[in-house]
């Protein structure tokens, strides 16, 4: 099942709301839930407080027995191994060269495609 968080505004966001789903699950015999969040590398205060601690609350407190926050990667070496093989091909060296200063950074950049 997938939720959406991130509410923020007036406007109507992406739905099904994760607090409301979350809500209404027990009473629909979901007394057990895991819940983690794909689009998070590494946790944060949303979810931390907002998904494993808030949303924790209205499950329970709507009836859920068992909720289970899976935190996100964070610094496991294997993530960072798999963020660097992600990331490396795509920078172009940009990495490799600390030195550069700010108009240097600029022309490398406007090299490599960049429009400003």
């Amino acid at each position: 099942m997938t939720t959406f968080q991130s509410r923020f505004g007036r406007e109507e966001w992406l739905k099904p709301y994760t607090d409301e789903t979350l809500k209404a699950l027990p009473a629909q015999g979901v007394k057990s839930i895991q819940v983690f969040c794909p689009g998070f590398s590494s946790d944060c205060l949303e979810t931390i407080e907002e998904i494993g601690q808030e949303n924790r609350e209205y499950f329970m407190e709507n009836g859920g027995e068992s909720y289970a926050y899976i935190p996100a990667l964070n610094a496991d070496p294997s993530h960072i191994d798999m963020m660097i093989q992600l990331l490396e091909p795509h920078l172009q060296n940009w990495l490799l060269s600390p030195e550069r200063d700010g108009d240097e950074t600029l022309q490398y950049a406007k090299l490599h495609g960049a429009e400003r």
